[in-house]
């Protein structure tokens, strides 16, 4: 078939090497978003997708929106038979799903219909599910409520950040996501409806999800630090200012301190929670880089009883 891939990040990557790879379609062009600014100069760079089409020698597409009508024209001059989608970063109107004769098909990192939305795998990650996985499913103008292609399950491990998890899942959505249009293009692929039981929501995760409740178990602290994980951050404050909790590990039998009190030794920083304590292994400092926790509490001098959050 011929394709038109849409996708930003680089967790999009490894499923576009997967369609430029196989010799069943062509990936005719490729569209995401437009050149963002970067780093401290602020200057604008292309998206991981963008770089990896160019360097393939394919023609990458830049609509401020979808809906452009220059986009539009030129989506209908390449005249694709299906778009596959990971991780694009807007919103698709009617008049551009109906462009491709088999539809915008998304890779979408978790088990439909739990976790429908921008962050389905860092929902996943800070509740504790065990399993997640990935979906191929036929975009509609619903929020990632098209019927199923097919999916892939994937285990989450105890210390799995959401980094972690999503960067697995990007490989092996690749597979899945190719082998879809590879259904879908020979006929043995039909796509089923989502049960209407299951609904979960993933909505972005934003920086004040991701501070720390010292008063909640030490389970929740150590499952939004992971999930969390590499972004936005989970964070706290200490004297005043924003830390960053990189890795903490529940120590179930440190039960001694009050939530969000901290207790340092030679090369141990622990943490009090609702439960027992979390011992903190990487943190980074306002405006400085991950280090230690044992190293930053040997900077910072904690005195007895002090509090994190307060």
């Amino acid at each position: 078939m011929k394709l038109v891939f849409a996708g930003t990040p680089e967790v999009a990557v490894p499923a576009l090497d997967a369609l430029i790879a196989s010799d069943r379609h062509e990936v005719a062009a490729v569209v995401t978003r437009p050149d963002a600014p970067a780093g401290r100069g602020r200057r604008l760079v292309a998206s991981p997708v963008a770089e990896r089409a160019e360097e393939a020698g394919i023609e990458v597409l830049k609509p401020a929106r979808p809906r452009d009508e220059a986009f539009l024209a030129r989506l209908r001059e390449i005249a694709p038979d299906c778009c596959p989608v990971v991780a694009y970063g807007a919103l698709l109107p009617k008049v551009a799903l109906d462009v491709p004769a088999r539809g915008w098909v998304n890779l979408h990192f978790s088990l439909l219909p739990a976790w429908r939305g921008a962050a389905p795998v860092q929902h996943a990650v800070m509740a504790g599910d065990e399993v997640t996985g990935a979906s191929t499913f036929l975009i509609e103008e619903g929020l990632d409520s098209g019927p199923v292609y097919g999916v892939l399950t994937e285990e989450v491990r105890p210390t799995d950040t959401s980094g972690d998890l999503l960067t697995r899942l990007a490989f092996a959505g690749a597979g899945l996501l190719a082998a879809t249009m590879d259904g879908i293009e020979d006929g043995t692929l039909h796509a089923v409806p989502q049960p209407p039981e299951g609904v979960t929501l993933a909505p972005k995760i934003t920086v004040e999800d991701a501070q720390v409740d010292w008063s909640a178990p030490a389970l929740r602290v150590d499952r939004v630090v992971r999930g969390c994980t590499p972004a936005p951050g989970a964070w706290t404050l200490f004297r005043g200012e924003r830390l960053k909790l990189v890795q903490a590990v529940p120590v179930p039998d440190r039960t001694d301190l009050v939530p969000g009190e901290l207790s340092a030794a030679k090369n141990n920083v622990y943490a009090g929670t609702g439960s027992h304590a979390v011992e903190l292994l990487w943190v980074q400092p306002q405006g400085k880089k991950p280090m230690r926790a044992a190293d930053w509490a040997r900077g910072v001098r904690i005195a007895p009883g002090e509090l994190l959050g307060a």
